[in-house]
């Protein structure tokens, strides 16, 4: 009996996602966008949410990083063989791409929940004999190759996704496009609720628009233009050839460009941001489109380290399945909180110093920075006056980094060679390491076991960002840019810290760099620093702060719970 067989009795929401991390032996996710695909994925099976989830194989996932002494990056594949992982399913599908038929399987992988809900993977991959060498490789590379390889993806994904749920048995009632790598299924989706051509005397009306529209939801995770999808129209020619008429795609993707957000957003009856201020960002960015928001959440069993997860299990049981629970945080007494927070750091600090020689040491107050790098993000921004660093920080911080820049992204790669640089010219005065080939469990070792979680990107473009939110699982309070999230889950010296003023930026202003590097540095002085050494009764109630107004609400359970109520029951 095929494996797939109990789960195709109802009908199912599909989510669709170019990458989705579950766990770090499967490295088909680069960061953020892949970790939130898995976390909703695994709160789908928590909750016994009808749910399945597509996405594309990733032979050679994203990349290893690699880091010489000067801190230049380099990527060998990250490797990985799906029969270990997954089961191979009979069903078989193909895209005409360029004119040629190209052939695709499925592997399933099930994610269980203890509470008896499993959810459904289905990994699509192009590496089979009947396809040309080159069309075996179009599954291998997540991010990888030029725009000819992207749109390859995007159509493997968006098209061939649709044919192969359908060719497994799967009854569709919503289709989730996570960002726009997945938008062509609009298309697939077109040509099935085509109108007969018999009652329409306009050919171009054969297109049910509103049919699909009701059948679609997008999510948009980025304010940044460049991270928008979009492909000349002469390359969708050559690949797509005569699969969709080019007139109705431009009144659908734009007359430029195949925008892949406008085509999702104009194909989608609900449409929405991934925080309050960036659903409002979006909206300026795309006017005449109603944008509606939900804040991200992350999987509170998944980000939560083992000791917490002890002392939670003891003083709040049932807070996995009901993170609403944390809202009672104050039931756990201070000195369990502390020393759980203690034994993370114990570990954390330990990992570090064995795999960098940074000797750092417990008791020190250890600031974490953990993310893609590249030049939005301002990993520098703490080096601002490296002078006024050393200053207020010699023997009382020690900054522990890690994080990938895309292959591509030569500034991105820079900004860590800085961060090397800078730790040697403190070298003796701030404790500086920088972790390398950043995944899932250097995360969770990272956001559980440093004292602050520090988060600098250029206001407005942090869509949501999730590290934090997982930071708070573990009492470990934020000090951040007001910018995605954060402008939610700030309470100023109650749930953390702000960097800089209030928010009201809808456009980047590149003079924030010396106004937020300023109030970063004087917070730090005046009053984390005195606050960790001096006071740790308030240092722990701001802890449990953390995890009674952030972890309460920033999971994706109660994200889940939105996008059932809000998109997916419409």
């Amino acid at each position: 009996m095929s494996p797939l067989k109990k789960y195709i009795a109802e009908p199912k929401i599909a989510y669709f996602s170019m990458e989705i991390g579950l766990k770090d032996e499967i490295p088909t996710y680069s960061g953020g966008l892949g970790v939130l695909a898995g976390d909703t994925v695994k709160s789908a099976a928590d909750l016994s949410l009808p749910f399945v989830a597509v996405t594309l194989v990733s032979r050679k996932g994203y990349f290893r990083q690699s880091l010489d002494a000067s801190g230049w990056q380099t990527e060998q594949p990250a490797l990985w063989e799906p029969s270990e992982f997954t089961s191979k399913t009979d069903a078989k599908v193909f895209v005409d791409i360029e004119g040629r038929k190209v052939f695709i399987q499925s592997w399933a992988y099930f994610v269980e929940s203890p509470r008896n809900g499993s959810v459904p993977v289905i990994y699509l991959d192009t590496d089979l004999p009947e396809n040309s060498p080159e069309d075996r490789r179009l599954t291998d590379h997540l991010y990888g190759g030029d725009e000819g390889y992207r749109i390859k993806q995007e159509m493997i994904l968006g098209i061939g996704g649709v044919r192969m749920l359908k060719k497994l048995g799967f009854k569709i009632k919503k289709y989730h496009m996570n960002e726009g790598h997945a938008a062509f299924l609009t298309l697939e989706l077109l040509h099935e609720f085509k109108r007969n051509i018999e009652s329409v005397w306009d050919e171009d009306k054969i297109w049910d628009i509103e049919a699909v529209k009701d059948l679609c939801v997008f999510t948009t995770h980025t304010p940044l233009e460049a991270g928008h999808d979009k492909f000349s129209y002469e390359l969708y020619d050559k690949v797509f050839g005569s699969y969709f008429p080019k007139h109705i795609l431009k009144q659908l993707a734009g007359e430029k460009n195949v925008n892949m957000t406008l085509l999702g957003f104009n194909l989608s009856d609900y449409v929405n941001g991934v925080a309050k201020r960036h659903g409002e960002v979006s909206q300026n960015m795309f006017p005449g489109y109603h944008i509606n928001a939900i804040t991200n959440g992350v999987h509170s069993y998944t980000w939560t380290c083992g000791s917490m997860k002890r002392i939670f299990d003891k003083y709040l049981p049932g807070w996995a399945n009901e993170p609403e629970i944390f809202v009672r945080v104050g039931a756990i007494p201070d000195e369990e909180l502390w020393g759980a927070h203690l034994e993370a750091k114990k570990g954390l600090i330990d990992y570090v110093n064995s795999i960098s020689g940074a000797g750092m040491d417990y008791e020190t107050l250890t600031i974490g920075f953990a993310r893609r790098a590249t030049a939005y993000k301002r990993a520098d921004l703490l080096f601002s006056d490296i002078n006024r660093l050393e200053r207020i920080g010699a023997g009382r911080i020690q900054v522990i980094y890690s994080g990938k820049a895309h292959p591509k992204d030569n500034e991105g790669k820079h900004l860590i060679q800085k961060i090397f640089s800078s730790r040697d010219r403190l070298k003796g005065k701030v404790k500086i390491a920088f972790v390398e080939n950043y995944n899932m469990e250097i995360a969770l070792r990272l956001v559980s076991g440093v004292d602050i979680w520090l988060n600098t990107p250029l206001r407005p473009l942090e869509a949501s960002g999730t590290s934090g939110m997982k930071a708070a699982h573990n009492g470990v309070m934020n000090f951040s840019v007001l910018d995605g999230w954060w402008i939610e889950g700030h309470i100023e010296s109650f749930t953390g810290w702000s960097i800089g003023p209030a928010p009201t930026e809808v456009t980047p202003d590149a003079d924030m760099n010396r106004i937020d590097a300023d109030d970063l540095y004087n917070k730090l002085e005046r009053i984390i620093i005195p606050t960790f050494y001096n006071d740790r009764k308030t240092w722990i109630r701001i802890m449990q702060n953390a995890i009674g107004k952030n972890a309460y609400y920033f999971n994706s359970h109660r994200m889940m719970r939105r996008y059932v109520t809000e998109a997916y029951i419409r």
